[in-house]
């Protein structure tokens, strides 16, 4: 839900016919973001979390307790289907390369996925997969895939990696944070023991996370690397469902935007 922040970032870079960009990597909620404001969609994302994701349908506890998901991504991507679907032959038009970063199920590394027309819908569900919090699996050219945050949470170094030099990362993290190895952490872990690399790369993610927030602090002499990211925690937590947040949190993300295109040159 803290995705909400990066929706505000991408829908004031629309209004500002802002992209400079040539290549775009998602992560998880970051990947959908992009893929709506790639296809030129103003304001779905902003409707999607106000009107859909903070609803009981999208996220319920209960769900656990029956054996179901308690994060229903199946209802989302119908939903959002019949209500306001993705353009996906717009981002198919597009110059800028578009890598949806997502993490194999069997050895828990990352799988960075450049989806076409026909697959894009299974890697952005892939790359939003949450290990425990939604059960099914979800294939991607016959692989199981789950959420990307857990083997590449900030993807700065992979974007070098593949030839960018100047870099722009949105964070729903303030700059500072820096993820430790958590006891929700370890307990997720231990839920997964039939599913031994997604336990692992679970036990890895902080220090993945740690590994990228030095990058950014750090990165090589030959790159420029640009941050938007709150000063502060958002008022958006992992599940928060409560609008009157979320809105705060997308207009929080769309004045960082404008912001950071003031500062761009």
């Amino acid at each position: 839900m803290r995705g909400v922040f990066s929706a505000g970032v991408l829908d004031a870079f629309l209004e500002a016919n802002f992209h400079p960009f040539d290549l775009a990597l998602g992560v998880s909620a970051g990947a959908c973001n992009l893929a709506s404001h790639l296809a030129g969609q103003h304001g779905r994302n902003k409707r999607c979390y106000l009107e859909l994701m903070s609803r009981r349908e999208f996220i319920d506890v209960r769900r656990a307790v029956r054996g179901g998901s308690i994060v229903d991504l199946d209802w989302l991507w119908d939903t959002l289907a019949a209500k306001e679907p993705l353009d996906v032959a717009a981002i198919a038009r597009q110059k800028t390369e578009f890598v949806v970063v997502a993490t194999s199920a069997s050895t828990g590394d990352p799988v960075h996925l450049v989806p076409g027309e026909v697959d894009m819908f299974d890697a952005l569900k892939g790359s939003c997969a949450l290990p425990v919090l939604y059960r099914r699996a979800v294939r991607v050219n016959g692989s199981v895939v789950v959420d990307g945050g857990v083997s590449d949470p900030v993807p700065a170094e992979a974007a070098y990696l593949r030839g960018a030099r100047r870099i722009v990362v949105i964070r729903s993290r303030p700059a500072t944070f820096f993820k430790v190895d958590s006891l929700g952490d370890r307990i997720t872990s231990l839920a997964l023991f039939r599913e031994p690399g997604v336990m692992r790369a679970v036990r890895k993610t902080a220090e993945r996370y740690q590994r990228a927030v030095e990058f950014m602090s750090r990165p090589p002499s030959d790159c420029t690397i640009i941050q938007i990211a709150p000063e502060a925690p958002l008022a958006t937590s992992r599940m928060t469902q409560d609008v009157s947040r979320l809105t705060s949190d997308y207009a929080l993300g769309h004045e960082l935007g404008r912001a950071a295109m003031k500062n761009w040159t």
